[in-house]
């Protein structure tokens, strides 16, 4: 099968290696700053869930909106902000991503009630497809081809960090020294954020690529670009499987302390596990993009897929021990490594210019999932009196995405005779 990069990458004009040697590694610094900030923010109530629940009163169902709250916004937001990261300035758009993500946590520890938390989280949906969708679209301008893989690798441990970060400090160190408060605790990561915006606008700056582009401001151009996106196959498949993606991924995010903590673990032990699957999607983010070939992406995907099915499975039945340690490993190694391998398809199948417009489809398809997979494992818990429901479901799901993957090499075949 033929690779979907550019078929000519002297002419590609995101081929920046020579031009940019140095300031395109300090611009990659710069947005896994912002996407550290991001990870710190998001994952902030997981690991204090059960104060925060008991504080202002609230059942697991309505704490699985609040949970599912940002990806909701997310999902309206997503597509007008691809748009206008491909036509407006990146630094300004990245910077307001961030500090609106740091107006979220602030607002958070703010929160007095149920709708004041619904709608603190829901200011994060707002902010958060900047960074997100901003990441890839720096990625694509500021490193040619063949550096992109390590380059999105790189930025995608960011998140991955910045909630391991919070899950190991929360309970162990934070809360006990604002004298067990999740608000003073929450309102640090809010400060995390705001240095990083400040940080951020004094790093970055425009490629030169960009600086004359006459039609930068042609926000209605690029609106007009999606429907031509969605008529290519590989992209229609791929939106499916990013759902199903990342519904299990919020699902487990953001319930993993309690999954854990229903087994009889502590909370500050639950929240050192639960660590152990972003770490080891940190390290998956990075390694997997840069030793799976583009001809061997849909194979990567049907063994991630399957391999998360039987972690799922198996953290229904182990309690502790290492067997435990060696699932909650696997489960981030595949669930998060195979998350730079989809990107990689969209951003090939798409083009460089269009990479915003394929980011917004890819989270707004995928926050469709992160609103669900939050909701739905709070609800089932609730009713079942558990868990253990809810990650049979899950299996389920990744045995259905890894035979929807198989489908991917005809439809990426036929990509690329529609660029060319």
């Amino acid at each position: 099968m033929k690779s979907l990069q550019n078929p000519n990458p002297i002419n590609d004009p995101t081929n920046t290696s020579k031009d940019q040697p140095i300031y395109q590694w300090v611009m990659l610094a710069g947005v896994w700053l912002a996407y550290f900030s991001f990870g710190v923010v998001q994952g902030g109530i997981p690991p204090l869930v059960t104060p925060v629940s008991q504080d202002l009163g609230l059942s697991r169902s309505a704490m699985g909106t609040v949970l599912g709250a940002w990806p909701f916004v997310y999902i309206l937001v997503a597509i007008p902000a691809g748009a206008l990261i491909d036509r407006f300035s990146l630094r300004l758009t990245i910077a307001s991503g961030v500090a609106l993500i740091a107006l979220s946590g602030l607002l958070r520890s703010i929160a007095t009630d149920y709708p004041t938390m619904l709608i603190a989280v829901m200011v994060f949906g707002i902010g958060g497809p900047f960074i997100s969708i901003g990441a890839p679209k720096l990625i694509s301008i500021w490193f040619n081809a063949h550096q992109r893989g390590r380059a999105m690798g790189i930025y995608l441990t960011a998140p991955a960090l910045g909630r391991i970060l919070v899950l190991s400090t929360s309970n162990s160190i934070l809360m006990p020294m604002f004298g067990y408060s999740w608000r003073w605790t929450l309102s640090v990561f809010s400060g995390v954020a705001l240095a990083t915006a400040i940080v951020w606008l004094i790093l970055a700056k425009e490629h030169p690529s960009r600086e004359n582009d006459g039609q930068s401001k042609d926000l209605w151009g690029s609106m007009k670009v999606f429907p031509e996106l969605l008529n290519i196959p590989l992209i229609k498949i791929t939106l499916l499987i990013v759902l199903g993606m990342f519904l299990f991924n919020h699902g487990t995010n953001n319930w993993m302390p309690a999954i854990l903590t229903d087994k009889g673990i502590s909370f500050s032990r639950a929240g050192a596990l639960a660590a152990i699957p972003v770490a080891m999607g940190a390290v998956g983010a990075v390694v997997v993009p840069q030793i799976v070939k583009p001809n061997n992406r849909r194979k990567m995907l049907v063994i991630g897929f399957l391999v998360t099915a039987c972690t799922s499975g198996a953290l229904i039945i182990l309690s502790s021990g290492p067997f435990l340690w060696i699932d909650l490993a696997l489960q981030g190694l595949a669930s998060r490594g195979i998350m730079p391998i989809i990107m990689l398809i969209l951003i090939d199948a798409a083009g460089s210019k269009k990479t915003g417009a394929a980011g917004g489809l890819y989270f707004t398809s995928g926050e469709i999932g992160g609103v669900l997979g939050p909701v739905l494992l709070g609800i089932s818990s609730d009713l079942l009196g558990g868990f253990n429901s809810g990650l049979l479901v899950l299996a389920a799901m990744c045995i259905l995405l890894a035979l929807a993957s198989t489908a991917l090499r005809n439809s990426s075949e036929k990509a690329l005779i529609a660029r060319n």
